[in-house]
């Protein structure tokens, strides 16, 4: 797995209209809270169980890569944590070009305890959307 700073990931996906760039939050939390446009929404878990199903979730990615386990596959979450587990999972696979969006779509904690301060796609003015 590679790691690409939010602006690289952009620039990244701009260059390679094949890449596959995957959602890993919660339905919920990508539709309230906002996401890039044109990205797809698969979660690495969900409410209620809040628990990681990775055969289910890479059999999900599989389906949206039509198989293709060389197609570049970009990984977002929250902050940058969920996607390093999910992309192991994609590792484990057999997926050999897969990117992890580093501070993710909220990024890191500030002092205040706040998101979108220091980092992160919507820190780095990338584009999104909101519900």
């Amino acid at each position: 797995m590679r790691h690409l700073l939010p602006q690289e990931a952009w620039a990244f996906l701009q260059e390679e209209p094949t890449a596959l760039f995957i959602d890993v939050r919660m339905e919920i939390e990508s539709l309230y809270v906002g996401r890039p446009p044109g990205v797809i929404n698969i979660p690495w878990y969900e409410y209620p169980e809040l628990r990681p199903d990775p055969v289910a979730f890479v059999a999900a990615v599989e389906r949206e890569a039509d198989g293709n386990r060389a197609r570049p596959i970009v990984l977002l979450c929250r902050s940058g944590k969920r996607t390093l587990d999910a992309g192991l999972a994609l590792d484990a696979a057999g997926y050999s070009r897969v990117y992890n969006v580093l501070h993710g779509f909220e990024g890191d904690l500030d002092d205040n305890f706040k998101r979108s301060t220091l980092n992160g796609w919507r820190h780095a003015g990338l584009p999104w959307e909101q519900m």
